[in-house]
């Protein structure tokens, strides 16, 4: 197989622009068939992200840079069991998987075929060697990375309780306000909310407020079945006599939980940084990420930022190339 470095930064460069022409058109299309939630915007932005910050070469050679023990001197047969809720949400598990040195089995998710299928024709177009397949879902694998919902990480934990496991349920993802962002920020801060629908582990549903402040965050279009579920949701709380926030195509509920509906945003106020800090400690097993400027945080995200992770903001804070590197 050719250098990892060439064989990812040429998928880079294909990838970009992806949607402009005839071919990619139709793969968008058939990825937004596939799965209701997805939108063309979405697609365009998944693939322009992963283009822009996981796949140049600069970027590339100073993350693997950092990991001298890679590629490893014997390859394993990794399982890669993906997630579906955005696109190419498990595109990041397969690049680790490569740069390591280990063969990568597929298992995409139902409703994340269509573009996983594209990317793995391309990798095999600019390498016919490249160590990617599709699981066929009986052949021995020496460890896996899982990602589903806290059901399905249960499953996992029983199903690949005898080899190494890198396994991950359901996060979300905190912001926290000073009361001084600019409106550039909170521009940014709607983004982190409701990109990809608010379907993603790093969009924000729960703000941190300081007493007194009350920021006005601008909607954008939202699909059809998040204003469906935002319906819904408002019914169900207009029933029950909770109060919250219409904010148009979601409401906001006064409460220091993470919501348990798409469409519905919790917020709370606090009086010290402090008092934040030690919610965030206590709940760190129910981030991914923390938007804020006014606090320090392991996974802190600047606004606007939150949907762009970069090579080294890895999943629930672990270090995917050092847990494949210690497979030898």
């Amino acid at each position: 197989m050719k250098n990892v470095i060439d064989l990812f930064s040429e998928l880079g460069a294909r990838l970009r622009g992806f949607g402009d022409d005839n071919a990619t058109q139709a793969v968008m299309e058939a990825a937004c068939r596939a799965n209701g939630w997805f939108t063309p915007a979405d697609v365009r932005r998944a693939v322009g992200a992963i283009a822009r910050d996981m796949l140049s070469r600069e970027k590339l050679e100073a993350w693997l840079g950092n990991y001298p023990d890679v590629p490893v001197a014997v390859p394993r047969r990794v399982l890669v069991v993906m997630a579906g809720n955005i696109p190419l949400v498990g595109f990041f598990d397969l690049l680790c998987t490569v740069v390591s040195g280990h063969r990568c089995l597929l298992k995409p998710s139902a409703k994340d075929t269509v573009l996983m299928e594209y990317v793995v024709g391309q990798l095999r177009d600019i390498d016919a060697s490249v160590p990617v397949e599709f699981y066929d879902g009986v052949s021995p694998v020496d460890a896996v990375i899982a990602t589903g919902s806290d059901n399905a990480n249960r499953y996992f934990r029983t199903r690949y309780a005898g080899i190494p496991s890198l396994l991950r349920g359901s996060r979300q993802s905190a912001a926290v306000l000073s009361g001084d962002e600019t409106p550039e920020q909170l521009a940014g801060l709607a983004d982190d909310i409701w990109a990809y629908s608010g379907l993603g582990c790093r969009s924000v549903s729960l703000l941190f407020l300081p007493e007194g402040c009350e920021p006005t965050l601008q909607m954008p279009d939202v699909s059809d079945k998040y204003k469906n579920n935002y319906r819904q949701t408002r019914a169900l709380l207009t029933m029950q006599g909770r109060p919250f926030r219409d904010l148009g195509a979601a409401v906001a509920v006064e409460q220091r939980d993470f919501p348990a509906a798409l469409s519905q945003i919790s917020y709370t106020y606090y009086k010290t940084p402090d008092e934040v800090a030690g919610w965030l400690a206590m709940h760190d097993d129910e981030l991914q990420c923390v938007v804020t400027e006014c606090l320090p945080h392991s996974r802190r995200a600047a606004f606007g930022c939150a949907q762009s992770p970069a090579l080294t903001d890895y999943p629930d804070d672990r270090d995917v190339i050092a847990w494949l590197a210690a497979l030898n």
